[in-house]
């Protein structure tokens, strides 16, 4: 019976170290010919291109102070690190900064989160400029928005929006170097290269943010997009 045991035990020791050995070859794999993007063990850079793995990471790093600020760092934005606070009951932030100085510039000064500000880099990066030379033909000089933070629930609820948390922001329109200004109100779902744009950049907002929603979602949010980190998973 002591030498079934033993033979049992042994198998199952056996059955254990092959399991690993084809997770770390599977890894090794991943890991060697997979593209950054799309590798959720590869660490989050924010010049990759946007890919399948790129909101896991950001979720990741969510309550990652030093990965987060460390991948600001590579982008070469300006910013300014705020204390964590919490303002009142209900509204506060951690891991938050005053963002100083983007590639595009801002209508207002922006207090997010880190993971905020990361993920909306990423978009006015990877999404919002390239759609503005592609169908519109002239770079964004500014981005309006409504601003980040600010202590409040949601609008027509007693839910506390993420903006009360410093996780999300509010983007109105976008001013080209050319004059125009494509506005979120005036020209989503009007058709033409200004509603292309707009459908674009909120499509691929969806591929970064936990929450985005438009004009499609509310009557609130007929004039903006709203942006966040949260917990939620809506494009709308």
């Amino acid at each position: 019976m002591k030498n079934i045991l033993n033979a049992h035990y042994l198998r199952l020791i056996a059955g254990w170290i092959a399991a690993l050995a084809v997770g770390w070859a599977v890894l090794w794999l991943l890991n060697k010919y997979t593209p950054p993007q799309h590798n959720p063990f590869a660490a989050l850079d924010l010049s990759d291109p946007i890919g399948m793995a790129t909101y896991r990471k950001f979720t990741n790093l969510k309550h990652d102070r030093e990965a987060c600020f460390a991948a600001l760092d590579e982008t070469g934005i300006e910013y300014t690190p705020i204390p964590d606070r919490q303002t009142s009951e209900n509204c506060g932030f951690q891991n938050a900064l005053t963002l100083g100085r983007s590639m595009t510039p801002y209508s207002a000064t922006l207090s997010m989160t880190c993971i905020q500000t990361a993920a909306l880099y990423t978009w006015e990066v990877k999404v919002v400029r390239p759609a503005a030379e592609e169908i519109l033909g002239s770079e964004v000089a500014r981005m309006e928005t409504y601003g980040a933070f600010s202590c409040r629930t949601i609008a027509g609820s007693r839910r506390w929006s993420q903006h009360s948390r410093a996780n999300a922001v509010d983007i109105s329109g976008f001013r080209l170097k050319d004059g125009r200004l494509i506005d979120v109100k005036t020209h989503w779902g009007n058709g033409g290269p200004e509603g292309e744009f707009l459908k674009r950049v909120r499509d691929g907002a969806c591929r970064v943010f936990s929450v985005t929603l438009g004009p499609e979602y509310n009557a609130a949010h007929a004039d903006h997009f709203h942006l966040d980190m949260g917990r939620g998973d809506v494009c709308r």
